[in-house]
């Protein structure tokens, strides 16, 4: 971790003001506007192509960069582009890069051959994830140890509009326009934030980048595993989500079986866990400079486990569309709050010579829960029912809230590097 330490902690209203939170949101615009252009939108297309959803699902699979990221990442820590420096260098390359690939998209859809399209959308897939990373790296470099939960909010506020617009407007778009059209709109868009890449901050050099490849790989593990306590601080960073992953992995399965219409589990958990997951970026984010990372860390996990049982009036009550919407609600404004500490958490613990591998591959870790508790999700929910599953979910999160509690010491020195 840095062992640069703040000699005076800034107030929240010189942090709102700096404009490199304004170059945060940006940035933030840029790592969500391609992701549902080879998820979501991209299957509308297909879908519209006549492509079979077998197909579609095995296209799905290009999603797989995002989770492999951290393999290459040592890359973009090792080396930099002659221009800009060590993080926008790279930035603006990838942004170039996905307008390019974006924009041959909309010129070969998969009218005119799957294969062709499907092998743009693994290369969109792959500039963007890189893009990630040196975004993800560029942020943890710029920022304070107190400027860290509103940087996340922003960040966090960037994407979800970005990603919204590249999911919601796209197929409004493309009802307009064409596919073909929209995409082309989407490689501009991406063409256009490139401007806030060359006027934003460069972080400043605080320690010399790996000088070798191997250290570059070597490194950021040694570091890792080497502080003291590190192991536990990477078991609490696992832990903490697994509650809140546990409970929404199977949400729609749920609400299908309590009774709600595939049109009401669409039309409201959409806009609902969009409008939520903003504010409580924001209400996260905010509170997070005035609580400190350990309390904001257990406030906002205990919250996000008592949310849970939320789920368990629903399967009581059963169809109560108002009901719903307020328990999707909560579950998504605490959630986010929760997501906010834990990239706080995540961001304290990098080492600025390996911002870019270690984020990425903390990331990573931070996500295992959402992508390994499909399997027991389903297991336990046939074997007790929804109403008794989701108060299950509830105890799942307590290991995770022990573990900030009896970590809180180690914690707490994040807030000061």
């Amino acid at each position: 971790m840095s062992d640069i330490k703040d000699s005076a902690k800034p107030q929240l209203r010189d942090i709102l003001t700096s404009p490199r939170l304004g170059a945060v949101v940006v940035m933030g615009v840029a790592s969500g506007l391609p992701f549902n252009l080879t998820e979501s939108t991209m299957q509308a297309w297909l879908k519209d192509a006549a492509i079979s959803n077998t197909t579609i699902g095995w296209l799905s699979l290009v999603g797989l960069a995002y989770a492999l990221k951290p393999f290459w990442a040592p890359l973009l820590d090792r080396f930099s582009m002659p221009f800009l420096g060590r993080r926008r260098g790279w930035i603006l390359v990838f942004q170039l890069a996905l307008a390019a690939a974006l924009a041959a998209m909309a010129t070969h859809g998969p009218e005119q051959g799957l294969a062709p399209f499907a092998a743009l959308a693994v290369v969109v897939a792959f500039f963007s994830a890189s893009q990630d990373i040196v975004i993800d790296a560029w942020r943890t470099d710029l920022v304070s140890a107190a400027e860290r939960g509103p940087a996340a909010t922003a960040a966090n506020l960037g994407y979800r509009l970005a990603a919204w617009f590249s999911f919601a407007g796209a197929l409004i778009l493309a009802d307009l326009i064409g596919w073909r059209s929209t995409y082309f709109v989407m490689a501009g868009g991406m063409l256009a934030v490139t401007l806030v890449t060359f006027l934003a901050p460069e972080p400043e050099q605080r320690a010399p980048p790996p000088r070798t490849l191997q250290e570059a790989v070597t490194g950021p593990l040694r570091q890792l595993l080497a502080g003291e306590g590190m192991l536990l601080l990477l078991l609490t960073i696992v832990l903490y989500k697994v509650g809140d992953a546990f409970a929404l992995k199977l949400l729609t399965p749920f609400l299908m079986d309590v009774g709600f219409s595939k049109t009401e589990i669409g039309a409201v958990t959409k806009t609902v866990m969009l409008i939520a997951n903003i504010a409580g970026a924001v209400v996260g984010g905010l509170w997070l400079v005035a609580l400190g990372l350990v309390r904001a860390l257990m406030l906002f996990g205990i919250v996000q486990a008592i949310a849970n049982l939320g789920y368990f009036l629903v399967a009581i009550q059963g169809d109560n569309l108002l009901l719903m919407s307020v328990v999707v609600f909560l579950d998504n404004f605490v959630g986010s709050m929760g997501n906010t500490a834990l990239v706080v958490f995540i961001m304290g613990i990098c080492d600025v010579r390996f911002s870019a591998f270690q984020y990425a591959a903390l990331s990573a870790i931070a996500v295992l829960p959402r992508n390994l508790l499909g399997a027991p999700a389903g297991i336990l929910s046939d074997a007790l029912g929804w109403a008794p599953f989701f108060v299950l979910t509830f105890f799942t999160a307590l290991p995770g809230l022990a573990m900030i509690w009896w970590q809180r010491a180690r914690i707490a020195k994040l807030d000061l590097s």
